[in-house]
């Protein structure tokens, strides 16, 4: 894994991997479910544009860009959000996701993530904690290697959660408080635990 993108042995090796405490996982928020579906599309050959990459796009609020070229981790981001109805940052710059949602004082499962990029003051990289082990957190996001994929990152970053909603046309696809709460009470110190005991944790593709 020199690149930091998971390989088919390194994705093999966490859907095998059961976490260092045997229990129940909880259920998987919607945004999770449907990132999981885009594993594996990538940006079109040469000039060409994958309609499923600029549909991103469109779907995060941003139907003007037509170019899959443009960079697009918090365009994934903010388009499974809004397909699982709670509402993303509003914006392509995926620093943005800072300030939004709920914080969390360490990482978590199905967390989003944000990582700096050297000392730029915008740049920098997105996605959802999926799994952790001893050392990295691995984040499912999309243009990783002009890609949707799972790539391994050092855990220190910003980590947060969507402000949960009480709608009552939400749909089961949508993660609702005490749900929400209920899956991070379970599972937002497995990253850190696992860091201390030297296990993997995973809760994508489980």
């Amino acid at each position: 894994m020199a690149d930091g993108i998971a390989g088919p042995k390194t994705q093999a090796a966490l859907q095998k991997a059961d976490i260092s405490e045997r229990r129940e996982a909880p259920e998987k928020p919607g945004w999770l479910v449907l990132a999981e579906c885009e594993l594996g599309v990538r940006e079109g050959q040469g000039a060409a544009n994958n309609p499923r990459v600029v549909q991103l796009f469109a779907d995060a609020g941003f139907s003007g860009i037509k170019q899959d070229s443009v960079a697009w981790c918090a365009a994934a981001v903010g388009a499974m959000l809004k397909r699982a109805r709670n509402k993303p940052s509003g914006s392509l710059a995926m620093r943005s996701y800072e300030a939004w949602g709920v914080g969390l004082k360490e990482p978590a499962l199905v967390a989003v993530a944000t990582k700096k990029r050297g000392n730029s003051s915008w740049q920098g990289h997105i996605g959802f904690v999926g799994g952790a082990n001893a050392s990295r957190i691995f984040l499912m996001s999309g243009n990783q290697g002009d890609a949707w994929s799972v790539a391994a990152f050092p855990p220190q970053g910003v980590h947060r959660l969507p402000l949960a909603s009480r709608r009552a046309d939400a749909g089961p696809a949508h993660a609702a408080d005490d749900d929400l709460r209920g899956a991070l009470g379970r599972e937002r110190s497995i990253v850190q635990r696992v860091g201390r005991e030297g296990g993997t944790s995973r809760l994508a593709g489980r």
